[in-house]
């Protein structure tokens, strides 16, 4: 007896462009505030338990809609349970702190 199993393959598939501007916006707005050391931190710890922390964020997603556009929370609930779309969002954060760190430097310099 054989039996088939049909995979998803849109979940192995690359990010679209507006699911990275939306992890980009995510990033920013993590550096805006401050947050670049305790967020990767977070982050890395809790990749491999990104699917919970998803169920977790749904869980909690009646209180925190309230002050925010619902639709928008749960698609990132949605993007934050792929542990590779994680590493995508610390990769960013890093990124954009370095472009920040040293556009400043070239300030700097420039003074």
């Amino acid at each position: 007896m054989e039996v088939n199993i049909s995979i998803d393959k849109n979940k192995d598939s690359e990010l679209s462009v507006s699911e990275k501007e939306a992890i980009a916006r995510i990033a920013k707005k993590i550096i805006d505030r401050g947050f670049v050391t305790p967020a990767v931190f977070f982050l890395e710890l809790m990749k491999p338990l990104s699917l919970l922390g998803s169920h977790a964020l749904v869980f909690f997603g009646p209180f925190i809609t309230v002050f925010m556009k619902q639709e928008k929370y749960y698609r990132i609930t949605e993007l934050l349970e792929d542990p590779k779309n994680v590493e995508f969002l610390i990769s960013e954060i890093e990124r954009i702190d370095e472009e920040i760190k040293s556009n400043n430097k070239s300030k700097e310099v420039k003074s």
